[in-house]
């Protein structure tokens, strides 16, 4: 089990940690890599620019971006200058990113989306707009008066609809401009990861399916997506482990056999290389500091939102479900 110590930074309600929280971001010359936390993490750039990565996917930000990053992800930035910006941290329990996306289709767009890029990029309008609503968080949080926690989720959900409403829009990604795959070999591939994920572990099987050779599969992924087949892959097979993790009581070692690994201690490897934690300490932790309310969720298959033409029949169709 993890020290106490190497749980500093993960949100832990028996130690006073709070479900929301906020800070000034400032980084300097220096690669800046934050311990890896189970809150969800909007970065806003109010300055400069460089690279990030988001676990092995590589991307570029500037400045009236907005960066999002999901639970246990590994984050490291890079800058070329100066960077200035704004930080706002939130537990699913604060905020359950997946009920919410029911609602609004946050979820697949800006976090949860191994296929698309998890960037946003605002106007001086808008982005005036997004700094109020941080002004709003923190001054409600400061002051604590009647129903501020009430309040400061309002303000966030604003804050997130904005941000969905830029990025399915294609009005505001970084890069390139939707969350989806432009190529259409990439539509095929999320596709094909989609129906093999739990059978198929090698870049290789799909650029066969694919009629492609494993290298051109690879420089179409890197040049679209930042990030390579391999970690599409073990993204999605990772996705599906968390969710019956959180969701179930089966075995760690019949999850790993689900999705492919009759090696449960590889499993549990690789599970600690993508977190930080074993299988047996994330699921652990997450439920006793969710009160076991994930466990009331029953789910035989780890969801991925659909892309964005599919959002608004899925989110009458698709049962409310927690994230991971």
């Amino acid at each position: 089990m993890a020290t106490a110590k190497s749980t500093d930074n993960l949100y832990d309600p028996r130690r006073g940690g709070e479900a929301v929280r906020l800070d000034t971001l400032r980084i300097d010359g220096d690669p800046y890599e934050p311990a890896r936390t189970n809150y969800f993490t909007v970065y806003l750039i109010e300055s400069g620019s460089g690279t990030f990565w988001a676990d092995a996917a590589e991307f570029a930000f500037g400045p009236s971006c907005v960066l999002f990053f999901v639970p246990y992800q590994h984050i490291r930035v890079v800058p070329d200058s100066q960077v200035r910006g704004r930080v706002i941290q939130f537990h699913a329990n604060f905020l359950c990113v997946e009920t919410f996306h029911t609602d609004v289709g946050c979820s697949g767009i800006l976090f949860n989306d191994p296929y698309g890029i998890p960037v946003v990029s605002f106007d001086e309008q808008m982005e005036t707009k997004v700094l109020s609503l941080i002004d709003d968080l923190q001054n409600e949080q400061a002051d604590r008066e009647l129903a501020f926690e009430e309040a400061m989720l309002a303000h966030l959900k604003v804050l997130l609809i904005l941000a969905t409403r830029l990025k399915s829009s294609n009005a505001g990604a970084c890069g390139a401009s939707v969350h989806d795959p432009q190529h259409p070999l990439l539509i095929e591939l999320r596709d094909l990861i989609e129906e093999h994920y739990c059978s198929l572990h090698a870049p290789a099987d799909y650029a066969a399916l694919l009629h492609v050779t494993a290298k051109t599969l690879g420089r179409i992924v890197r040049e679209n997506l930042g990030t390579t087949p391999t970690e599409l892959i073990r993204a999605r097979v990772l996705t599906h482990a968390k969710w019956q993790l959180l969701h179930t009581l089966r075995p760690v070692k019949e999850i790993a056999r689900e999705v492919g690994f009759n090696d449960e201690l590889y499993f549990s490897r690789l599970f600690k290389k993508a977190t930080g934690y074993s299988p047996t300490f994330f699921r652990a932790f997450e439920t006793e500091i969710r009160g076991g309310s994930n466990l009331s969720m029953t789910s035989s298959h780890a969801p991925i939102p659909p892309p964005a033409s599919d959002a608004d029949t899925a989110s009458r169709t698709k049962p409310k479900q927690t994230e991971t």
